[in-house]
């Protein structure tokens, strides 16, 4: 007999206190998981309620923001627009500018009539201008809608947009320079004249353009004008205040040996002008035209001097030892890796110049160019340069060229007229450009000299080195023309204006926007070489495809 069984005969009542111990002890512990298991049954109910409330909650938040509170409406371009004027002429003059704030780029232009359009019914003598005379319009580039016109002046010299602060004003301006002898400040949102100022420019006088901006040199807060009207062999220097267009100090003179254009560069924290002609080149720090203008010698860092450039310049004359030979046709800014660099071209040769120690880069036989020479991306994020050089009657000859090397990345023969538009570029996704470009193809051998040349709109693509798209034949005169992104990385457009220029019989102006994609769509593909490596609608489709990049 085992323990258990002896310890139970031996202690009979003991067993059974034992026994009611544990049973009380389980119906003790039975009641603690009870009042446990309750606990949690309330606990993930709480749970299980407060889960429901929040999806309930961000149900209706999600209802109201797709339903409720209405989503910012997003302007919806229309793929074509014409803008039409009657009995007027255009200037050449078109600006790409965001008017009505609306993330869409809009148009500015100018023609000359004796009425605004009917939109506005404004007049000449509203503005005390004696008719016909020259409006400034805006131009929706969703739809065509005007946006404003006004009034600006007798006959326009030039005009600038997009010009930051002007008048004062937090939004851009436009600077119309008339004649006779005006400046006009023009809001670019509203239209109205921020200021208007005479000037004494002299007879028969020509704007070299564009119009500068430089720093605020009157320390009034906003940016300064500087403005060079040549009249013969002399330069005159105007400096206006950018804030109320009032004239800062006195007129300068500069002496050139011909007729001149210019541009402005920056080499390190400097401003110079370099004014070219056929024979010379000539190069002004600002500081030296300001003291000029206003005999008073300030220290502003705008106005310093950079010591390579004065050693190279002849401070008698001005003339700039950039180059041994003169002839020179264009003079351009090309970005480097760390400043611009200076392209000279010249009647047989383009020449690029290191700006920093004005120091060849190198140089290509390109001659007879007739187009101010385009950027734009053969390769991928690779700078190139757009030449287009005469190389026979109605013959030209289109080069892009890489930037950094001078190296010909691709060429090509067209037939073209002497008032044919300059090319354009428009930068892609692939880091590369979409090039413009007016003329008329045909097939070598097959050349016909005896009629002038068609005006045809073609695109090419560096995807495609042996493929052009023909997007449109044109027969009407073109007075400008421009391509842009309207709106941030996408909606690529080109922008005609067309019709009578100033001097000629007024007639029908008209203003056209065009989406890319809708002539890409109904392109004739050109086979640059015999070897087709997909079909026509293959390649249309894909550059029907193509995305955009917006650039800083």
């Amino acid at each position: 007999m085992d323990n258990k069984d002896s310890e139970a005969e031996i202690h009979p009542l003991k067993t059974e206190d034992v026994k009611a111990q544990e049973n009380h002890e389980n119906s003790v512990e039975r009641r603690i998981i009870s009042k446990q298991s309750s606990r949690l049954s309330r606990l993930s109910r709480w749970r299980t309620a407060a889960f429901f409330i929040s999806l309930f909650l961000c149900l209706i938040i999600v209802f109201a923001f797709s339903f409720i509170i209405p989503c910012p409406e997003r302007p919806v371009s229309e793929r074509t627009w014409f803008r039409n004027y009657d009995n007027a002429v255009a200037y050449q003059f078109l600006a790409i500018e965001d008017v009505n704030e609306d993330k869409v780029q809009d148009v500015v232009f100018a023609f000359k009539a004796s009425n605004s359009s009917s939109s506005f019914n404004r007049s000449c003598p509203d503005e005390g201008l004696l008719s016909p005379c020259a409006f400034v319009a805006a131009v929706s580039g969703t739809n065509g809608r005007v946006l404003w016109e006004r009034p600006a002046a007798e006959e326009i010299e030039w005009m600038e947009c997009g010009i930051k602060q002007l008048g004062g004003a937090e939004a851009p301006g436009c600077l119309v320079v008339g004649k006779p002898m005006s400046l006009t400040a023009v809001g670019l949102q509203t239209g109205e004249v921020q200021w208007r100022q005479s000037s004494d420019f002299g007879a028969n006088y020509t704007v070299l353009t564009p119009v500068s901006v430089i720093p605020d040199v009157d320390s009034d807060g906003v940016q300064d004008l500087i403005i060079f009207i040549a009249t013969g062999d002399k330069i005159k220097t105007f400096i206006h205040s950018g804030k109320n267009g009032k004239q800062i100090g006195s007129t300068g003179n500069l002496n050139v040996d011909g007729k001149a254009r210019y541009i402005r560069l920056n080499p390190g924290s400097s401003l110079y002008f370099l004014f070219y002609t056929e024979n010379s080149l000539y190069a002004y720090s600002l500081k030296d035209l300001y003291s000029a203008a206003t005999g008073i010698e300030i220290k502003l860092p705008s106005l310093e001097q950079d010591p390579q450039w004065e050693k190279n310049i002849d401070h008698a004359t001005h003339r700039l030892s950039l180059l041994s030979s003169g002839d020179i046709n264009y003079l351009a800014k090309i970005p480097g890796r760390s400043r611009d660099n200076v392209l000279v071209v010249n009647s047989k040769m383009a020449t690029l110049i290191n700006a920093q120690n004005l120091q060849t880069l190198w140089t290509l036989n390109v001659s007879h160019v007739v187009s101010e020479p385009l950027l734009g991306y053969y390769k991928p994020d690779v700078l190139g340069i757009v030449f287009e050089s005469k190389i026979g009657p109605n013959r030209k000859k289109v080069m892009i060229v890489e930037s950094g090397s001078g190296a010909v990345q691709w060429d090509l023969k067209l037939n073209s007229r002497e008032e044919s538009p300059g090319p354009a570029t428009l930068s892609t996704a692939d880091h590369r450009s979409a090039f413009l470009i007016w003329g008329e193809y045909q097939v070598a051998g097959n050349e016909t000299r005896s009629r002038a040349p068609l005006q045809k709109l073609y695109l090419f693509h560096p995807s495609y080195t042996n493929v052009l798209l023909e997007l449109r034949n044109s027969t009407d005169q073109i007075i400008a023309f421009n391509a842009a992104l309207f709106e941030r990385s996408r909606h690529a457009c080109y922008v005609l204006l067309r019709g009578p220029q100033p001097g000629e019989e007024p007639g029908s102006v008209s203003l056209m926007k065009r989406k890319l994609k809708e002539d890409v769509s109904e392109s004739r593909v050109i086979w640059l070489s015999q070897v087709a490596v997909d079909s026509e609608q293959y390649v249309r489709d894909r550059l029907y495809r193509m995305r955009f990049l917006s650039r800083v």
